[in-house]
């Protein structure tokens, strides 16, 4: 394996690439941010004063609360992943945008950074807006929240490369929904989103605490509920090391693929 694999040569042209993208996404920004509020809230308003209504609180919080705050990283989560797969990957296979950028003096880590930087930025615009939602509601019990705005962006990162490792694997939009329905679902129920995983058997415990949509909401809740979040320099290692060695894997195979 060559050098240039181990150490990609990454510039700031990376940010030319992250800019095409908000350009193109500007044009329909609004509907795009309310399409990932749409779900969320469902959820939070169904659940939250639906099955909200016949819980006990947990933790000392009702439980609309309590789920409102794991919406913000599942919400994350899920924009970063919708980004970084459907729309990359119509960049790259469908119009070939990816090749047209490559014509210009544009690399294939410049390429797949912006992708990464931006799949992680609209993520964030998606949590940012649950959490102003539910700052609205008077689910959010402290300014540390503030703090949960870098976990988010991290949070997008680390899921953003996830997804381009699908993408640079994928042979059709087809392909996508098994991603989703094995890997990104069963977070959304084994990571503390919807329930404490203290509910869950311990080796299912065991298996939730590898999965970097547990670190987010660990990270994410107690701030919200105006607490310092336990283990946070573990939790954050965890989460950057996801989105390196993923951006790697992702780089690696697309090269692979595109310019084989």
């Amino acid at each position: 394996m060559s050098a240039q694999l181990l150490l990609p040569q990454l510039s700031l042209r990376a940010f030319a690439v992250w800019r095409r993208n908000f350009l193109v996404w500007k044009k329909l920004a609004i509907p795009s941010l309310l399409g990932n509020l749409a779900d969320p809230m469902i959820y939070l308003f169904g659940l939250g004063y639906g099955l909200g209504g016949l819980l006990p609180q947990i933790n000392g919080v009702s439980y609309i609360a309590f789920l409102a705050s794991g919406t913000v990283c599942a919400s994350t989560m899920n924009a970063a992943s919708f980004e970084a797969l459907y729309s990359a990957f119509s960049r790259m296979h469908v119009q070939r945008t990816w090749e047209a950028i490559m014509n210009a003096p544009v690399t294939l880590e410049d390429v797949m950074a912006g992708e990464l930087l931006w799949a992680a930025a609209k993520a964030t615009l998606s949590g940012m807006a649950i959490l102003v939602v539910i700052s609205l509601l008077g689910f959010v019990a402290s300014p540390l929240a503030l703090w949960a705005l870098p976990v988010i962006f991290l949070t997008g990162l680390a899921f953003a490369a996830l997804g381009l490792i699908v993408t640079a694997l994928a042979p059709s939009y087809d392909f996508f929904m098994y991603y989703f329905t094995l890997f990104i679902t069963p977070m959304v129920l084994l990571c503390g989103v919807f329930f404490p995983p203290e509910q869950l058997p311990p080796l299912v415990q065991a298996v939730a605490a590898w999965l970097p949509l547990t670190h987010a909401v660990a990270l994410v809740r107690p701030l919200l509920f105006g607490e310092i979040p336990a283990g946070i320099v573990g939790h954050l290692a965890a989460l950057l090391a996801v989105a390196l060695a993923a951006f790697w894997i992702a780089l690696t195979l697309i090269r692979r693929r595109l310019l084989k």
